[in-house]
């Protein structure tokens, strides 16, 4: 895979700053707390990684980072703006753009035609830089290595491609950051493979990408920044090496102490 095609969806690679900021992130439902007092950076050119065990609380933060969700308290900021009570098609707007751990996407469209009602929102909204829809959407699908598929009945395809689809039509909108909710769900081998090298490429070009992933094989592989969350409460933070040796860590995924 070659960084042209990810280079030309983006804008130019920041070098300083996080481009996402949380601070103080608390989300309750009635007497449940399920973010408690959470904050993290994004930073520009690389991957960052959100991991925990099922029902901690990862998801929810999502919701709230993405205003599908609002936070009890606590900011959120892009790009040195408060967006937290903003809209969530208007944090989009601004660069914000995610995927599902559940599919979304247009199952009798075609690939193109998915990528395409984001690009022409995209344009709708933003500088497109001169670029017409369809070179944008040619661009994503080059990235994702979805040329094949681009007629093919989104339908009709397996789970995995999926995944691809709704990351490429992110890419789409010309995001500042992308917040991917469980990519590697539901991918084979070779398909986990060929997202790890599509986030490898995606980072180097200078964008800002925060994962949520069970696939610890590829978090370790493509992650920088790993933070752990149990129970809604951050319980570390740090490079690859340093969170897989960690026995904080090890207890929350194995429910015993050390």
């Amino acid at each position: 895979m070659t960084g042209d095609p990810v280079t030309a969806l983006l804008d130019p690679p920041r070098t300083t700053g996080g481009v996402l900021e949380v601070r103080g992130m608390t989300k309750r439902f009635g007497g449940l707390l399920a973010v408690d007092d959470f904050s993290l950076d994004v930073t520009p050119g690389r991957v960052t990684s959100l991991i925990g065990p099922n029902g901690a609380g990862k998801t929810t933060l999502f919701n709230c980072l993405t205003g599908v969700l609002p936070p009890t308290s606590g900011q959120v900021s892009l790009d040195g703006r408060d967006i937290t009570g903003l809209s969530t098609h208007r944090r989009a707007q601004l660069g914000l753009a995610r995927t599902f751990q559940r599919l979304e996407v247009f199952a009798g469209m075609t690939v193109e035609n998915n990528l395409l009602v984001a690009a022409e929102a995209m344009l709708r909204h933003r500088d497109g830089n001169g670029r017409s829809p369809h070179a944008i959407v040619n661009s994503a699908l080059e990235t994702t290595g979805l040329g094949p598929e681009r007629r093919t009945i989104a339908g009709e395809l397996s789970t995995g491609t999926l995944r691809l689809v709704e990351l490429a039509r992110a890419l789409c909108t010309q995001p500042k950051v992308l917040l991917l909710d469980e990519p590697g769900s539901g991918l084979d081998s070779s398909e986990s493979k060929s997202l790890e090298g599509i986030l490898r490429g995606l980072a180097a070009s200078g964008l800002s990408v925060l994962l949520v992933e069970h696939d610890v094989e590829l978090v370790m592989a493509v992650s920088e920044l790993i933070y752990v969350v149990d129970f809604g409460r951050l319980i570390a933070t740090g490079p690859p090496k340093e969170i897989a040796e960690s026995s904080v860590v090890r207890a929350a995924y194995l429910g015993v102490d050390e």
